[in-house]
């Protein structure tokens, strides 16, 4: 069987009022047969974290524009995006870029 496994995720930029102002959680994510993919990470986010307002942290089931993902302070581009494969006691940074409005 496998172990979930912990890991933080940090909302920064703004980010963070979405989740109550709290701008690190350090979760372990629940079990499943499958291994953790940012996709899935995406949806249990926006279920179980996101308070408010998701329309301002997703769009469809990627991260709207002007939100920038940081896998172990890499850009999450250079990772495989949504098919990046969460390893054990990954960071993952969300940074709004987008401001007033």
């Amino acid at each position: 069987s496998k172990i979930s496994v912990v890991h933080c995720f940090y909302f920064r930029g703004g980010a963070e009022l979405l989740f109550d102002g709290v701008k690190k959680h350090q979760v372990t994510l629940p079990c499943q047969p499958e291994p953790w993919d940012i996709r899935n990470l995406l949806k249990w986010i926006k279920q179980n974290l996101l308070k408010e307002r998701p329309e301002l942290f997703m769009q469809g089931e990627s991260v709207r524009p002007g939100i920038l993902v940081l896998i172990n302070d890499a850009d999450w581009e250079l990772m495989g995006e949504l098919d990046y494969q969460l390893q054990d006691k990954d960071n993952v940074l969300f940074i709004s870029t987008l401001h007033g409005g």
